[in-house]
């Protein structure tokens, strides 16, 4: 008897569904995705339990006739590719011809559809046609989802909580919105509205509707383009960070996707503006030749392979820190009353110039500046030490505070990256040698890597089975602490990966040292010692953030002491 049997059309999508159908926010996507192809401009989203029990999705696109309505629910059935060649350029978010069969076959789906004359309705139960009939000539479709996996409750049992489920699907209507500013969008769960937006093709006003004006007013914009990439978006100022990377969004050819190369790229671009456990506020749009990008690497569509990413990485790299270097600024302590018992809120701000977009019919300003050069022309005199750690220091108009520890990690970490790119290395030779003593795969990633430290102006001879001699160092290290710093930086050298990034590990080498060669917290200066400090730290080139991303500064303008202390009001 023959064990190898063709399966049913119905068992087939019953399997589909539990690639592409894993939760509430993937029967979302799929439909919405379906509007967008079909160029709709207005898209809403209704939900009844956060979508367990009904999933509406209405659009103006541009419909279906009545056979394509019918072959919609076959199988592989798909109007956005032909033939093999289709494959490697798809300028669409479906293609896969999966989605609307996989979820009609774990549902009951009502579709209403027209292309301006004779509409159509077609009623799908469980995978089974139910009903056929004329309906409203409205152009374009309604797709209407009840009780989800009602016919698969081993798949219904899975599903998280209603407050789980509507949070992915706002999540990714929040990106999709971010992606195609010029589409409005509404969300919709029991009757209440959760995401509006306009649908101006304003990036910038989509980011205030999104995320509303905290974090608009302190966006970035970045562009810049190569010859196989153009990238648009906008990035946050370090003054707004959050404690994971869901408010990083990538949109490539329109699609949102998730790429870990890109994620990677962005953080690096951030690194001295940050802590290592806060994230940047991106929305970055990337295109592309379609022939460039592997979309077909899940059902989702969500994880994509991109060629040529090494020209991508460096031109979203570039752009971001060129955002970052020209909006340097000092964080400014603003003072708000907050209610009629004289309580006041100090909320840090960076004040920026020049941008602006209609909310509401009402003009909000947002001003971005160009690099800021003024605290190279401050003229900064210390008064006094607070806690052991912060300079207090004045000029004419502002009071400010200077964490006397980033200050001098910043001057020192600039100090050193100088010193690292100097063609002629300073060295030193060690009273006493120092031995270094590694296990046996430690010392072969040594070995292979030797010459990064003797590029640096190390001088180390082999002492035995794993061991080596360092007898020379370059004169940067700190005086007293070279074991330590060493070690550190062979730390460093036994943790690259294969792709060796010469820049980066500089980079780590001197904020490494950079912490140890600066004055520490709870350490009284004298005055001549603060003023020193203030001299070279208005000199730097990034005067604003230690090498950790931790602000190095922040004034006080005279009007708001006066408002505290209510002088003004």
């Amino acid at each position: 008897m023959n064990k190898i049997k063709i399966m049913s059309e119905d068992l087939a999508n019953k399997i589909a569904a539990g690639e592409v159908v894993e939760k509430i926010a993937n029967v979302v996507k799929e439909l919405v995705e379906n509007s967008l192809d079909a160029k709709a401009k207005n898209i809403k989203i209704e939900l009844i339990s956060s979508g367990t029990k009904m999933i509406k999705v209405a659009d103006d696109g541009t419909g279906m006739n009545k056979e394509d309505a019918v072959n919609a629910f076959l199988r592989h059935a798909t109007s956005k590719i032909y033939t093999t060649e289709d494959l490697f350029y798809i300028d669409s978010l479906g293609f896969r011809g999966e989605a609307l069969p996989s979820i009609a076959s774990v549902s009951k789906v009502t579709l209403i559809t027209s292309q301006g004359d004779a509409g159509i309705k077609i009623v799908i139960s469980g995978g089974k046609k139910e009903e056929e009939s004329k309906a409203d000539a409205r152009t374009g479709t309604i797709i209407e989802v009840k009780d989800l996996f009602y016919n698969t409750p081993a798949r219904l049992k899975y599903l998280k909580s209603e407050q789980t489920e509507l949070a992915n699907t706002s999540s990714y209507i929040e990106k999709l919105s971010l992606a195609y500013p010029e589409v409005s969008f509404t969300l919709i769960n029991n009757e209440r509205e959760i995401i509006k937006t306009s649908g101006s093709n304003n990036l910038l006003k989509t980011i205030h509707e999104i995320y509303g004006l905290d974090i608009s007013k302190n966006m970035l914009e970045i562009k810049g383009e190569n010859n196989d990439f153009e990238i648009f978006g906008y990035t946050s100022k370090p003054s707004v960070l959050k404690s994971n990377r869901n408010y990083i969004t990538t949109i490539v050819n329109g699609r949102a996707v998730k790429n870990n190369e890109i994620n990677r790229i962005i953080i690096d671009a951030y690194h001295t503006y940050l802590p290592d456990i806060k994230f940047p506020v991106v929305v970055l749009k990337i295109e592309t030749d379609p022939a460039l990008l592997d979309v077909n690497i899940h059902p989702t569509k969500q994880d994509i392979k991109i060629s040529k990413i090494d020209t991508l990485e460096e031109l979203i790299f570039d752009a971001i820190k060129e955002a970052l270097y020209k909006s340097l600024l000092i964080p400014k302590v603003e003072v708000k009353q907050i209610d009629n018992n004289n309580e006041i809120n100090i909320k840090t701000e960076y004040t920026i110039e020049k941008t602006s977009y209609q909310i509401n019919d009402v003009q909000e300003s947002f001003n971005f500046t160009t690099k800021n050069e003024e605290i190279k022309k401050l003229e900064l005199y210390p008064v006094g030490l607070v806690f052991g750690t912060y300079i207090v220091a004045q000029d004419s108009d502002n009071m400010y505070l200077i964490d006397q520890h980033a200050a001098e990690e910043r001057i020192n970490y600039e100090k050193i990256l100088r010193a690292l790119k100097e063609k002629e290395i300073t060295t030193t030779d060690l009273l006493f040698p120092i031995n270094i003593e590694f296990t046996a795969s430690d010392y072969l990633i040594f070995k292979e890597n030797i010459h990064i430290l003797t590029d640096l102006g190390f001088v180390i001879e082999e002492f035995g089975i794993n061991t080596i001699i360092i007898k020379t160092h370059p004169t940067w290290l700190l005086t007293g602490y070279e074991e330590e710093q060493i070690r550190r930086i062979l730390d460093l050298i036994l943790s690259i990966d294969k792709k060796f990034d010469p820049i980066k590990f500089s980079d780590n080498l001197a904020a490494t040292a950079a912490c140890k060669l600066s004055v520490k917290g709870n350490t009284n200066l004298s005055f001549l010692e603060m003023e020193s400090i203030l001299e070279k730290l208005v000199l730097c080139d990034n005067p604003y953030n230690c090498p950790h991303g931790r602000p190095t500064i922040i004034t006080f303008t005279n009007y708001e002491i006066e408002k505290m202390f209510k002088r003004v009001m």
